[in-house]
């Protein structure tokens, strides 16, 4: 056991367990803490109590000291630079064509630090506005990204009860709610009627689900018969909230549904197995009906018959013919010695007949160079007959050229 005071640093967040190191604390007190964060200043959320050591993360850090006028005037004051570096965040944002969205800005106790809370699509290279927010506020800069519930954590708002959202207000932790509860509870299946702010399905599904799980373990199934006050039917329907079932009974020709409370009817009572009818054994019965004294063998029951032949059986061993001795056999005749092998002689060269040479081709004679055949050029049509005659003279004069 342990002595703890749990501590809350937001409105709505999780609490936290610290050693109360000495001082004397109560609900609703400030006090100034050491954290994973750094000093920090939060609110007692409950007096000093005892706690287990199997529920608490060991070690606890200590209260460093109640809160004074002065550090609930320098929480003030980061309060309001939060607000004004919240602005030049925008800009800088805007400026670096970064997409994204800034939602919360906090600033640390001792002002070491300064955290920006932001959403996006992706993933966001932020790493020049880094640089350029360092630049302006000369400390340590942190950006981190978080999602669609944590936003609307931060910034709140009306959800569709009309009531302040539940994760804003009270809610600690965020709970695991699946479409599973709305199918228990009855409910639409529409997105927009069962999802809140956040596009996520409404954390308030979580607060029934463990009564509707237990009232439905003792109600009866939609489609079993039920004994009602004005007969046997089958019920059409449940109601986990009343507790009532919609019974379908036979009036007449005709059948009605009618509603009746759970604790007005009873379930059909299961018939119960007959016990199973054994034929009794003859055996027994000779042993009964025979005197006392006396020894009554069972009779010999048939063995059950097979589909195959069964096999004559074997003749006793001694009716079985002596199988003839085999004559013993002598000594076994040794083997002459071989005689001892030479030297191998050496290998003769295999005869191969020779080849045939084959004849020499004649070298191919050089061919005289043919005179390259011009086309012949179509003849020209309407020429005069003198200048035919002077393109054959002239071709006459080039061959004889040629030939010397």
């Amino acid at each position: 056991m342990a002595m703890v005071i749990r501590v809350r640093f937001k409105r709505a967040a999780k609490l936290y367990d610290f050693d109360p190191n000495g001082l004397d604390l109560h609900n609703g007190m400030s006090v100034v803490t050491e954290t994973a964060r750094g000093v920090e200043l939060g609110e007692c959320m409950s007096g000093i109590m005892d706690m287990p050591d199997e529920r608490l993360v060991l070690p606890l850090k200590p209260i460093i000291r109640i809160a004074t006028e002065q550090d609930l005037a320098t929480q003030k004051r980061n309060e309001q630079a939060e607000k004004e570096a919240f602005d030049i965040a925008i800009d800088r944002i805007a400026e670096h064509k970064l997409e994204m969205k800034l939602v919360d800005v906090e600033y640390a106790f001792d002002h070491s630090k300064i955290i920006f809370y932001f959403t996006a699509n992706g993933r966001v290279d932020f790493r020049m506005l880094v640089k350029s927010l360092a630049s302006i506020f000369k400390t340590r800069i942190e950006l981190r990204q978080i999602g669609v519930r944590d936003e609307a954590k931060m910034l709140g708002g009306i959800g569709p009860c009309g009531r302040p959202i539940c994760c804003r207000t009270f809610l600690g932790d965020f709970t695991p709610v699946s479409i599973k509860m709305a199918k228990e509870q009855n409910l639409s299946l529409n997105p927009t009627k069962i999802s809140g702010l956040c596009d996520r399905l409404m954390c308030c599904l979580k607060y029934e689900q463990d009564n509707y799980e237990q009232t439905r373990k003792r109600m009866p199934r939609v489609g079993r018969e039920i004994i009602t006050p004005d007969g046997v039917g089958v019920i059409n329907a449940i109601n986990v909230l009343e507790e009532t079932v919609r019974v379908r009974i036979a009036v007449g020709d005709s059948f009605e549904l009618r509603e009746y409370p759970i604790d007005d009817c009873q379930r059909p009572e299961r018939e119960e197995r007959k016990p199973r009818v054994e034929e009794e054994d003859p055996a027994v019965e000779d042993e009964q009906s025979a005197p006392q004294g006396e020894r009554v063998e069972p009779a010999a029951q048939p063995a059950p018959q097979r589909k195959f032949e069964q096999r004559p059986p074997r003749a006793p061993r001694g009716d079985r013919p002596e199988r003839p001795q085999r004559p013993e056999r002598g000594p076994r005749p040794e083997r002459p010695p071989r005689p001892e092998r030479g030297p191998r002689p050496p290998r003769k060269p295999m005869d191969r007949p020779n080849r045939p040479e084959q004849p020499v081709k004649p070298e191919a004679p050089e061919q005289a160079e043919q005179p390259v055949r011009q086309p012949e050029q179509p003849p020209v049509v309407e020429q005069k007959a003198v200048e035919a005659v002077d393109v054959l003279e002239i071709r006459e004069d080039a061959k004889r050229e040629d030939l010397f």
